[in-house]
C-alpha cells in the first residue's frame, strides 16, 4: 500500500507542475572539437512540452490511486 500511496503523490505533483510549467528545458552536447590545447564545444537547448491532457491524466490517475488505497 505504501507503494501505491508513494505513486499516486508523485504522479499528482508531476500531474501540477506539468499544468504550471507546460514542459521543461534540457542542455544536450551535440558536437565537441579539441585542437590542441583548445577545446570547442556545441551545446543546444533542447524544450519537451508536456501536453494538458497529460497533466491532467496524471492527476486523476494520482488521486485514484490514492483514494483507491484508501479503502481498503
Amino acid at each position: 500500500m505504501g507503494i501505491a500511496k508513494g505513486i499516486g503523490i508523485l504522479l499528482i505533483v508531476a500531474g501540477v507542475l506539468g499544468l504550471i510549467y507546460g514542459g521543461f528545458t534540457y542542455t544536450s552536447d551535440t558536437h565537441s572539437a579539441k585542437l590542441g590545447p583548445i577545446s570547442v564545444q556545441v551545446k543546444e537547448k533542447q524544450t519537451v512540452f508536456v501536453p494538458i491532457a497529460v497533466s491532467v491524466a496524471g492527476i486523476v490517475f494520482g488521486a485514484l490511486l490514492l483514494l483507491g488505497f484508501k479503502r481498503t
